[in-house]
């Protein structure tokens, strides 16, 4: 294992932060590569580039790049820093080209990825007080983002500036947007964000040239939809058009079956169960949807009736292999409820159901593979103890099929939650939870099982970073000590790791290019880029 030097000790000898001064959309340099993606190149594995949230439409997180292997890493070395000067990044930068887009609340930067030079900045006006940005989509030469006042803005790649904006819903009852687009051939995908008020979870499809609406899926059930109707109450209160289910992480979509993969998340009033008895479609649910009509194909809901905010908008992770000897095209999502499920991805059936964290709030499973909630553990106007809880965030897992792991940062938890508005006339944020305890793990887990083959600990009570692994096996995150690590997939053992000075708030990506492999952080305001020293 080799220790690298602080960054601020390496910026005392003499290391130049990459930032320029801040400007506003001035064309790109001569000689740099034309900002241009086809939704076509999305469809491959990611390598020389970066394009879209997750990498590619697999939600894996794996790239194929071995150049930085266990054997090497040890040697990574800081290429260059980019200075935003912004709030704590928690967006995942996209790279197409040579070129990386950033995003942050209202703003995004276009930098050269080879050096952290900046090649123009887009800064919009306008308020809201959304959560971090999480990034951009990329269509031809068009990039998207959302914003804090729930926006979906069009920008002109070339030079940043703005092409057109709409709104995806109103910021005056609290929406906000948050969640990095997703682009599916002609059809930009956009969710919504927002609890504080009781609001209804949607998706929208826009087009990528005029942002006009192409469909709306609504994650509060219409009354043709029987099932999903009666499970909600019907008691005088309009609960269940104002249920919750926001769209708020980015989806993944299989172009095989063509279905658009979506977490949505928990139901609202938050922690207040008596308003709203019942399972509470399609809240804390897994869709499956049509891309190109928004119609619905298959829901999993992963919390049925829940009760302690714990959304289901975690990456649904797609993979093929063999399940029990058969071939299956599958689906695995590690949710913040500490259960991790693989879906058969075509029916959205369950295969494997099981907890990877201690969790007392459920009394098992039902024959659906769904978790049975034990009423007791509901919260309390004198609170209750309930473990599970937080088991992970949004931040992504990743999944390597060569060690057919999946990876994901984990908390055990134990917390105690309480009623705090009671009835059935309750609103918005009708509970409060408080942690007594937590440890954070990193944990590795065998699919076909759902048993932890290894685990790694980050210390202390953080631990929600995103996950980056390679084929060069190499698993790439931080933890709660604030190092930037490198193990190795197979044992989690420890092969490299640096202090930079801040928080990592999202996850790592890599990308290739002339020859060279880079792999990228986002600390606090900052980009950091490593690679391997030139020979």
């Amino acid at each position: 294992m080799k220790r690298a030097l602080p960054l601020l000790l390496l910026f005392g000898f003499g290391l130049l932060f990459a930032a320029l001064p801040s400007i506003r959309a001035h064309a790109a340099p001569d000689g740099m590569p034309a900002q241009w993606l086809d939704p076509a190149e999305i469809l491959k594995p990611p390598a020389s580039d970066w394009p879209t949230f997750n990498g590619d439409y697999t939600g894996r997180r794996y790239s194929s790049l071995t150049q930085i292997n266990r054997a090497n890493v040890g040697s990574l070395t800081l290429a260059w820093a980019y200075q935003t000067h912004s709030r704590s990044l928690e967006s995942m930068p996209i790279e197409v080209g040579g070129i990386m887009y950033i995003t942050s609340s209202n703003q995004m930067w276009a930098i050269d990825a080879r050096t952290g030079r900046q090649i123009w900045q887009y800064q919009r006006g306008g308020g809201g007080a959304g959560g971090g940005n999480k990034g951009a989509a990329m269509w031809h030469d068009r990039l998207y983002m959302t914003t804090p006042d729930d926006h979906l803005v069009c920008i002109d790649a070339h030079n940043g500036k703005q092409l057109w904006e709409i709104q995806i819903d109103d910021p005056a009852l609290k929406a906000f947007g948050s969640v990095a687009p997703l682009v599916v051939r002609d059809h930009i995908i956009v969710g919504t964000s927002g609890d504080t008020e009781d609001l209804p979870g949607f998706l929208l499809s826009v087009d990528p040239m005029t942002g006009k609406i192409q469909w709306r899926w609504d994650a509060m059930p219409k009354p043709d939809d029987t099932v999903a109707w009666n499970s909600w109450p019907h008691d005088g209160t309009d609960v269940v058009t104002r249920g919750g289910g926001m769209t708020w992480i980015t989806g993944t979509y299989d172009p095989e079956l063509n279905l658009l993969y979506w977490g949505t998340g928990n139901p609202h009033p938050v922690e207040n169960g008596d308003t709203r008895i019942g399972a509470n479609l399609y809240t804390c649910a897994i869709v499956a949807l049509d891309p190109d009509t928004g119609k619905m194909v298959w829901h999993f809901q992963s919390s049925p009736h829940d009760t302690h905010d714990w959304d289901t908008v975690m990456t649904p992770v797609l993979f093929d292999g063999t399940f029990k000897g058969k071939p299956r095209k599958m689906l695995a999502q590690a949710n913040k409820n500490g259960l991790f499920f693989v879906l058969d991805r075509t029916n959205g059936k369950a295969l494997l159901s099981e907890a990877f964290v201690p969790a007392n709030w459920l009394l098992g499973f039902d024959k659906n593979g769904e978790p049975i909630p034990d009423p007791k553990r509901d919260p309390q106007l004198d609170g209750v103890l309930v473990t599970g809880g937080v088991g992970t965030n949004w931040q992504a897992p990743s999944f390597d099929p060569e060690t057919g792991l999946f990876y994901v940062n984990s908390r055990e938890s134990m917390g105690v939650f309480y009623l705090t508005m009671p009835g059935k006339r309750a609103e918005g944020w009708a509970g409060r939870d408080f942690f007594l305890s937590s440890k954070s793990m990193l944990k590795a887990i065998d699919y076909q099982t759902g048993k932890v083959r290894w685990t790694a600990d980050t210390l202390g009570r953080g631990g929600q970073f995103g996950i980056l692994t390679t084929a060069g096996h190499v698993l790439f995150t931080a933890d709660s000590s604030g190092n930037l690590v490198a193990l190795d997939v197979v044992t989690g053992k420890t092969l490299w790791h640096m202090y930079p000075g801040g928080t990592l708030n999202t996850g790592a990506e890599t990308y290739e290019l002339d020859g060279r492999q880079y792999v990228v952080f986002e600390v606090d305001s900052v980009i950091y880029g490593f690679t391997l020293p030139a020979h």
